[in-house]
């Protein structure tokens, strides 16, 4: 029997993959450590009863993303409001709408390695041609230098994360305002990562504007504590949102997401508190590896990376398994050899993965 064949693009892609073992500790996906308060779960529990199943959800989202326009309103110069915020599911739908909508046949996408893997591979499933640029050895992205390649190779996106995933490195303001010049001077879109940006002390929100082309995507799934929601949005200029709104699919978002993206925001209080609590949690994680025998790079996120410095990364990950706790092993990414990540967990979990990461390098 014949049967149809993918894109031969396609066919050399591999899919995003990130290993789920079964170990005690799992540190390995950037996860919250807690689940949300009991409150979030009763309350949509409970508001599960009023959906009407038959009907179609509010395919617009307005009511949600009123509310997210709220929240992020203090962060925008003016304020904002829902015509600037587009809700999807996860910060990767938001994505692919981007690539679908500036990206597709005959047009690049710039991303900077090493960097969020997804970038790269949306915009080839979505048939545009991706351009890398490099960073250095801080992981911090060159100005001078991205400023070279956007005028030269005039991509239609360029991929800022920043917090960066997997280095956690942020990038400076002076640094996104830069790319950001140099983006409009091609007639291009800067889209700012944000998945990890209440972790940090500043967010490229403050430069979002009517008339600039920058738009800065984020997630309930890290300081929300709700990464099996799938929920993510970006915020951006008005005429965006409508370009969105025709490569995005009818009811995308549907109602029992749309109505748990409501109740989170009824506990901002507890966002908050998880997320200095994690803050506060990563600064004694990051002063106890400085002690050990290996690399570390400061982090603005949830997580931290760092690198053995007397064995394989890859062993040490092994390793580590072997005593039940999972990080990621980033060795294979690229400017990443024998790098690992761990996700910040509990007190307790972080405790098991210092012992046993002790125990391993000993």
């Amino acid at each position: 029997m014949s049967r149809p064949k993918v894109r031969d693009d396609v066919a050399l892609m591999e899919g995003y993959h990130s290993p789920q073992v079964n170990v005690a500790v799992r540190l390995n996906t950037n996860e919250a450590p807690e689940p949300p308060p009991a409150a979030f779960t009763e309350a949509l529990q409970a508001g599960l009863a009023s959906i009407e199943w038959h009907r179609y959800p509010d395919r617009s989202a307005v009511e949600l993303r009123s509310r997210i326009a709220e929240l992020e309103s203090h962060e925008v110069p003016g304020g904002i409001t829902a015509a600037n915020v587009l809700a999807a599911n996860g910060s990767n739908e938001v994505l692919q709408s981007l690539c679908l909508a500036y990206g597709g046949a005959g047009r690049r996408v710039l991303t900077f390695e090493p960097t969020y893997a997804m970038h790269s591979h949306i915009a080839k499933v979505c048939g545009s041609e991706v351009l890398v640029g490099t960073r250095a050895d801080d992981f911090t992205v060159d100005a001078p230098g991205a400023r070279r390649l956007i005028l030269t190779e005039r991509p239609a996106i360029t991929f800022l994360c920043s917090p960066n995933n997997p280095t956690g490195c942020l990038e400076p303001p002076e640094t996104v305002r830069a790319v950001l010049d140099a983006v409009e001077e091609v007639d291009g879109l800067l889209v700012v990562d944000e998945a990890y940006g209440q972790f940090s002390p500043w967010s490229a929100m403050s430069l979002v504007a009517e008339d600039r082309s920058i738009v800065v995507t984020r997630t309930y799934s890290k300081t929300w504590s709700a990464a099996a929601l799938r929920l993510g949005y970006l915020v951006g200029p008005t005429w965006l949102v409508d370009d969105l709104e025709t490569v995005v699919l009818p009811y995308h978002l549907d109602a029992m997401t749309q109505m748990a993206g409501l109740l989170a925001l009824d506990h901002l209080d507890d966002m908050r508190a998880r997320v200095a609590r994690l803050v506060e949690e990563r600064g004694r994680v990051e002063s106890e590896l400085v002690d050990m025998d290996v690399d570390v790079w400061p982090s603005a996120a949830n997580f931290i990376l760092f690198r053995p410095r007397a064995r394989d990364g890859s062993d040490v990950w092994a390793d580590m398994v072997e005593r039940s706790v999972l990080v990621r092993n980033c060795s294979s990414w690229p400017g990443l050899d024998g790098c690992l990540r761990v996700t910040l967990g509990t007190t307790a979990e972080d405790d098991e993965f210092l012992a046993a990461l002790s125990a391993v390098l000993s």
